[in-house]
C-alpha cells in the first residue's frame, strides 16, 4: 500500500519544488544582488532538505535507516557535478552553434566574481576528508560546516553581480509573477511559498516510505533508490531552471554558478543539520556513524567534486571535461558496483588535473582572480 502512495507522493514532491523555485527565482529580484545566486541555490535545496531531515529523523527511531543519510546527500550531490554541470554545457553549446566560429569549442568562461563560489568548495571537500577518515559526523561537525557556509555568504555577499539576471530570463510562471505590480508579486510569491513548504511538511515522510516500499517490492537496494530517486525529484526544478539560464549562452556561468552554489550547500548546511536533527530524534547529543559501505560513497562523491572543482579552477568549463563528468557519473549510475574502480579514475584524474593547475598556477585561475579581487576589497570587477 505504501507502495501505491508514491502515485501521489513522488508529483506532490515535485510540485513542491517547483512552486519553491518559481518563488525563489522571484524572490531574488528584492534582495541584494551579491547575494542572490547564493539564497536563490539554498532555498531551491529546500525540498531536499526536508527530505534529510525526515530521513535523519527516521533514522533516530530506526537504527537501521541510518545509512539513507549518506544515501540521499552523496546522491544529490553527484547529481550535481555528473548531471547539472554537464547539462549546462551541452545547453549552452546546442544553442550556441548558430553564433559560435566554424572549428572554435565552444567553452563557458566563468566572471570574476564566480571564483568565490569555485573556491567556496575546497574548505568544505577538506573538512569532509576530516569526516571520513574519522568516520563519524557529530555536533561540532555540523558546527563547522556550518561557519564555511556563513564564511562563503560573507564573501559572496561583498562581490557585486557583474551578470543581473532579467525578468525575461525567467520561465513562464515566474515571469507572469514578476509582471504583477507590487503587491500582488509579493503576495503571489508568499502563496508559492507557503504552498511548498506546506507540501513539504506533509508529503515528505509519506514520500520517504513508498520510496523504500518501492525499493523492496521491486527488490533494489533501499539505498541506491534514495540515493538517486528522491534528488533527482526533489532538484527537477532546479535543473529546470539552469535549462532557462543555459539556452540563453551568455546566461551560462550563472546556471553553472547557481550548481555550484547548491553543492556548496549541500556539503555545508545541509550536511551541518544532519547531526542536530539526528540528536534531537534521540532526545539526546549523539553523532551519526559511517560503515564501510557509506564511507566508499562519501570518498566517491569527494574526489567527483574535488575532480569538478579543478575543472571550474581553470575558470572555464569545455566540452572535454563536461562529456568527463557525464559519462563517470553515467558509468556508476548504470552499474553501481564499479564504485570502486570509479573513485580510481576519480582520484588519478585529480592527481592530474592538480600538478596541471600547480604547473600553470601563472595563467589565469580561480585562485590569482579571488587574490585580485580580495585586494580590490572585492569592489571592482575587471
Amino acid at each position: 500500500m505504501e507502495a501505491l502512495s508514491a502515485l501521489w507522493t513522488f508529483p506532490a514532491i515535485i510540485l513542491a519544488a517547483m512552486l519553491i523555485a518559481w518563488a525563489a527565482e522571484c524572490g531574488q529580484f528584492f534582495i541584494s544582488q551579491g547575494l542572490a545566486l547564493a539564497v536563490l541555490a539554498w532555498i531551491q535545496t529546500l525540498p531536499e532538505f526536508a527530505v534529510e531531515a525526515v530521513i535523519a529523523l527516521e533514522a533516530a527511531k530506526d537504527p537501521s535507516k541510518v545509512h539513507l543519510i549518506t544515501a540521499n546527500y552523496t546522491g544529490s550531490l553527484r547529481l550535481f557535478v555528473g548531471l547539472g554541470w554537464p547539462m549546462v554545457y551541452f545547453v549552452s553549446l546546442f544553442f550556441s552553434r548558430k553564433h559560435r566560429r566554424p572549428g572554435k569549442p565552444h567553452t563557458i568562461e566563468l566572471e570574476d566574481e564566480h571564483a568565490v563560489a569555485v573556491l567556496s568548495l575546497l574548505p568544505a571537500l577538506l573538512y569532509f576528508l576530516v569526516i571520513y577518515f574519522k568516520g563519524t559526523l557529530n555536533i561540532l561537525d555540523g558546527l563547522i560546516l556550518a561557519v564555511i557556509y556563513f564564511a562563503y555568504l560573507y564573501l559572496v555577499s561583498r562581490t557585486p553581480a557583474h551578470d543581473e539576471e532579467e525578468i525575461s530570463d525567467l520561465g513562464r510562471i515566474p515571469k507572469l509573477i514578476m509582471k504583477q505590480k507590487n503587491p500582488a508579486n509579493i503576495i503571489w510569491i508568499m502563496i508559492f511559498f507557503l504552498a511548498g513548504g506546506v507540501i513539504l511538511y506533509f508529503g515528505a515522510h509519506p514520500f520517504l516510505n513508498s520510496m523504500l516500499a518501492i525499493a523492496v517490492a521491486m527488490g533494489i537496494s533501499q539505498f541506491v533508490f534514495v540515493q538517486w530517486v528522491a534528488p533527482f525529484l526533489s532538484e527537477f526544478p532546479e535543473k529546470l531552471s539552469a535549462f532557462y539560464w543555459a539556452k540563453k549562452v551568455t546566461k551560462a556561468p550563472m546556471a553553472l554558478t547557481n550548481f555550484v552554489s547548491s553543492s556548496i550547500n549541500q556539503w555545508t548546511i545541509l550536511v551541518a543539520m544532519i547531526p542536530f536533527i539526528y540528536s534531537f530524534g534521540l532526545g539526546k547529543i549523539s553523532f551519526v556513524a559511517f560503515d564501510p559501505y557509506q564511507k566508499s560513497e562519501i570518498l566517491l562523491t569527494i574526489i567527483q567534486s574535488y575532480l569538478g572543482f579543478l575543472f571550474l579552477a581553470s575558470m572555464d568549463f569545455g566540452l572535454f571535461e563536461a562529456a568527463a563528468l557525464f559519462i563517470l557519473w553515467l558509468v556508476q549510475f548504470l552499474v553501481p558496483d564499479v564504485r570502486h574502480p570509479i573513485t580510481w579514475v576519480y582520484g588519478a584524474w585529480a592527481t592530474i588535473e592538480t600538478v596541471r593547475l600547480v604547473r600553470n598556477f601563472d595563467k589565469r585561475n580561480a585562485f590569482t582572480v579571488f587574490l585580485k579581487l580580495s585586494k580590490s576589497n572585492f569592489k571592482q570587477i575587471k
